[in-house]
């Protein structure tokens, strides 16, 4: 078994909509540019995953077209939201498993205008009985009267709300405000444009309290990472050991059984198990933490996660957000890339694209978003089903 894992070499494109260019060429940019990134080529790798949850056609072995056939096992993962994350782990595990010493991971995604996203078609009849494989009163995205995924989760924006004091409709629009100002220092983000706490509070309502400004967009891109054993690592160059970013925790976990789970989905317990699990792994707690790039589909998700992440006292997101705690200049900065909210969201490529922006700046590497002396961070993913993989990573002693 592999003593340690290292990413040395990360990429992603810029997120947004490509009417040019199809789902192969944008994983084509991403990996050859995360290949270069690493000083190697695809002759170097012992294994190939790929993360794409729209297109299950083989994507990876018609990726390998491009960037070189070489025969090594190809992994194509799909995991909800979670598949970019998935794709890592996959080829984390092989190497850690002694089975590869330099692994390949992209994420990549071509979404368009697909529009609003749900799980379940509207029914016109809709009796509350139990029905089904799970014996469920109605469909398992929610009970607000909409199957769609701003309704799913202002519903568990709500109950937090509900549940701790100090939560409300401007403690969820306090996270849009930061990420979408965040992400105008981020050149690879899909929208750069700051707006203010009332243009966010006012924009049209979606499914309150998510307004359209807390919303993530649908978008096409890719983002790809190079692996390596800890071992393989020591023959690397100077300048790869240098950059490279250790993997200190690598967890996933699927949902547990909870009252009103056949109602509702749970994303908090799922997220609270893999990150308790990645500190402990990684012997850090939430007070060492540089930097967090976690999964904000919604203005109301993430402020769930301060809590479930153990960024905050639990029940005190709301007073987290209030003092600027999760801002780039506050004591814990959230999503400074602009998060999904203003960064975008091609499904199959976030996972891997949070990674890349944890690794950047844990190398120094991030220009006006830097986030200085940054030597560790956290990524969150969740995808409903449910998937959520933590991850931690730390800068290299070398």
């Amino acid at each position: 078994m592999a003593d340690s894992l290292w990413i040395i070499g990360v990429a992603m494109t810029k997120f947004m909509r490509y009417k040019d260019r199809d789902l192969i060429d944008l994983g084509t940019e991403a990996a050859t540019a995360a290949l270069s990134d690493a000083g190697l080529t695809i002759f170097d790798a012992d294994i190939l995953a790929a993360g794409c949850l729209f297109d299950t056609g083989g994507v990876g072995q018609r990726l390998q077209k491009q960037i070189g056939q070489t025969g090594i096992p190809v992994y194509n993962v799909t995991n909800a939201c979670a598949t970019g994350a998935t794709a890592f782990r996959v080829a984390a595990m092989a190497i850690k498993a002694g089975e590869a010493s330099i692994g390949l991971a992209v994420g990549l995604e071509q979404m368009g205008k697909r529009g609003l996203l749900g799980a379940q078609p509207a029914g016109k009849d809709r009796p509350y009985q139990p029905s089904g494989r799970y014996g469920a009163v109605g469909p398992v995205e929610g009970v607000l009267g909409t199957s769609l995924m701003p309704g799913t989760f202002a519903q568990a924006g709500m109950e937090y709300a509900y549940q701790h004091d100090g939560v409300g409709f401007e403690q969820f629009a306090r996270v849009a405000e930061k990420n979408h100002a965040h992400s105008t220092l981020n050149p690879l983000a899909q929208y750069q444009k700051a707006f203010s706490l009332e243009d966010v509070m006012t924009a049209e309502m979606i499914a309150y309290p998510n307004t359209l400004l807390m919303c993530c967009p649908t978008g096409d891109g890719a983002a790809a990472a190079v692996l390596c054993s800890g071992e393989r690592l020591k023959s690397m160059p100077d300048i790869v050991r240098r950059r490279a970013v250790k993997v200190s925790a690598s967890v996933m976990t699927s949902d547990p059984y909870v009252d009103g789970g056949a109602v509702q989905f749970d994303v908090n317990t799922l997220t609270r198990q893999a990150a308790d699990k990645a500190y402990e792994q990684a012997g850090v707690g939430p007070g060492d933490l540089d930097l967090v790039e976690l999964h904000d589909c919604f203005a109301t998700a993430e402020l769930c996660h301060y809590d479930n992440l153990r960024l905050c006292p639990e029940g005190g997101a709301g007073e987290f957000i209030d003092r600027r705690g999760p801002w780039r200049d506050g004591q814990i900065p959230v999503n400074v890339s602009g998060g999904l909210l203003s960064k975008g969201h091609p499904l199959g490529a976030t996972g891997i694209a949070n990674i890349y922006e944890v690794s950047t700046h844990l190398r120094g590497e991030a220009g006006d978003r830097q986030i200085e002396g940054a030597k560790v961070g956290l990524t969150h993913v969740i995808g409903l089903g449910s998937a959520c993989a933590v991850h931690i990573l730390e800068k290299s002693a070398a």
